[in-house]
């Protein structure tokens, strides 16, 4: 809420403000997954890796297009910070803001996330949530935001003054730089806005301030994601935590967090219309 006092209002300020809203991005023409053929392709998956992710760092995986991958909840409420990248061109990553103009604030199940311009196509497919059943609570909170940008070093250093150096955005960015070779200021660029996974988020209804609540997420739940490409994943497990008190600590209590790859039978994919990168071609 801004500080400068405000103006007095013109005679016909009710009137404008009881326009009604129209949505952005109307949704009836958006692609529109077919769950019932992820729904039976989950029934036929197998594990074929594993990583774990230790509290107050991060971790890459890699996920072949056509397959499967779950971030679970494992040893105590813990909250993550995923970035998505295409596996064979890391400009093309997940874009936070189009998925929540397109979707909304916070996802979930038969949500997509999106792509960077000018790719924008779905990168992934959310197939099952198991927090599913939270919704949105008596504060406008709810779980998987796309709203928030990342806990990083820079507006740490701006708010405290003090160097942090677990934010999940250096983690993140410590992540990509070991898997791929370069060195962090290599990796930094690549790093972007993120899926806050499990997070508990909403604006305060007095002065629409981006806040954070104690995360529902307990051992056993997860989100699981259908992959559209090849992709690349980084995710940090969030030194806050279950972000019930601060985002950038070594005081609050942090737990690993686990991400688990399947390979459903692809016979049952054979016919699924992997995107395409989006055919606009600008007239310049």
């Amino acid at each position: 809420m801004s500080s400068i006092p405000f103006v007095t209002a013109p005679a016909d300020a009710a009137e404008r403000r009881a326009v009604k809203p129209v949505v952005c991005y109307p949704v009836e023409t958006l692609p529109v997954p077919d769950m019932a053929t992820l729904q039976r392709a989950r029934e036929t998956l197998t594990k074929i890796d594993e990583v774990t992710v230790p509290p107050r760092e991060g971790a890459t995986f890699s996920v072949p297009k056509g397959h499967f991958f779950r971030i679970l909840s494992i040893d105590g409420p813990q909250v993550g910070d995923l970035n998505l990248w295409n596996a064979n061109d890391l400009t093309e990553r997940f874009f936070s803001g189009k998925t929540r103009a397109l979707h909304a604030t916070h996802v979930t199940t038969g949500n997509r996330l999106w792509s960077t311009l000018p790719n924008l196509r779905p990168m992934a497919t959310i197939t099952h949530d198991t927090l599913g059943w939270y919704g949105f609570d008596e504060f406008g909170g709810s779980v998987h935001d796309v709203i928030g940008t990342r806990c990083d070093p820079y507006t740490n250093r701006l708010l405290s003054g003090g160097d942090y150096h677990h934010c999940c955005h250096s983690n993140l960015t410590r992540a990509l730089a070991g898997t791929k070779g370069m060195s962090f200021a290599e990796a930094e660029p690549f790093v972007h806005d993120v899926l806050n996974v499990f997070m508990c988020t909403g604006f305060t209804a007095d002065t629409h301030q981006y806040f954070m609540k104690a995360s529902p997420v307990r051992p056993g739940d997860y989100i699981e994601f259908f992959a559209e490409i090849d992709l690349l994943g980084g995710l940090s497990a969030c030194p806050g935590g279950d972000c019930s008190a601060k985002h950038s600590s070594d005081v609050a209590a942090c737990y690993p967090l686990k991400v688990e790859i399947f390979r459903p039978d692809m016979d049952l994919l054979k016919t699924w219309p992997f995107p395409e990168r989006n055919a606009y071609v600008s007239p310049e």
